[in-house]
């Protein structure tokens, strides 16, 4: 396969830096092309605004999405959110790799979101869930928490964790048509001894092994919902 990570850690000798240099590892040395986008490091800019667009079809009033198709098809994004469509366009898999914050991820990375997954490529109008524009393609979160696993689930102190990541697993991924995989999430991490670090490590090398075993997780299909979009 063809990989992508998203890593968005600002410390490079953090948990999830190692998270993201296991990753390239194991996946390199099971065969497959990996490519890593460190959005610390490139500095990029999370921001979504009309400096996205060489051309504007309505220079007097910014449609952010409809400005996105329209530059696609013209060459005119701007050369930092182009370079990050062609690897996406490139990857089998993408990768994201951050810490929770504040039951979400961080700005830098939700950003990437907002100028990357482009409308007219990724989704628009009926091509969202099963018919999105990056069918084909998987997805798969890596993350970080300073809770305790007994922390999420049922009745626990945090509500369910994939209630949680409801926002980016359905609302970000599915919707534009990825092959969603089951989270591999590192529980308490800032406060753990480093044999228990290395033992999330060693589960997350046994998980990226069994990429191929894993089960998708289930989100709409358009074929049991009409021409309105209301279930059949």
């Amino acid at each position: 396969m063809n990989v992508l990570i998203v890593f968005a850690h600002n410390e490079p000798r953090s948990f999830n830096a190692a998270m993201k240099d296991l990753s390239v590892d194991t996946l390199e040395a099971a065969g497959h092309a990996v490519q890593v986008s460190d959005l610390y490091a490139m500095g990029f800019n999370p921001v979504a605004s009309a400096a996205d667009f060489s051309e504007r079809t309505n220079p007097d009033y910014l449609v952010y999405a409809l400005e996105q198709r329209h530059a696609y098809n013209k060459g005119a994004l701007a050369p930092d959110i182009a370079a990050e469509v062609d690897k996406v366009k490139w990857a089998d898999l993408i990768i994201f790799n951050f810490p929770i914050y504040w039951y979400g991820m961080p700005a830098i990375m939700k950003g990437w979101i907002d100028r990357v997954f482009i409308s007219g490529l990724c989704y628009g109008g009926r091509r969202i869930y099963d018919r999105g524009g990056l069918k084909g393609k998987s997805a798969l979160l890596a993350i970080s928490l300073g809770g305790q696993a007994h922390m999420f689930g049922p009745g626990a102190v945090h509500g369910e964790l994939e209630v949680m990541l409801q926002p980016i697993l359905r609302g970000m991924l599915a919707y534009v048509g990825l092959r969603v995989l089951p989270p591999y999430v590192a529980y308490h991490v800032p406060y753990l001894e480093e044999a228990e670090r290395r033992s999330i490590l060693e589960g997350y090398g046994l998980h990226l092994q069994g990429l191929d075993q894993l089960e998708a997780l289930r989100f709409p299909s358009l074929d049991d919902f009409d021409e309105t979009l209301r279930p059949l």
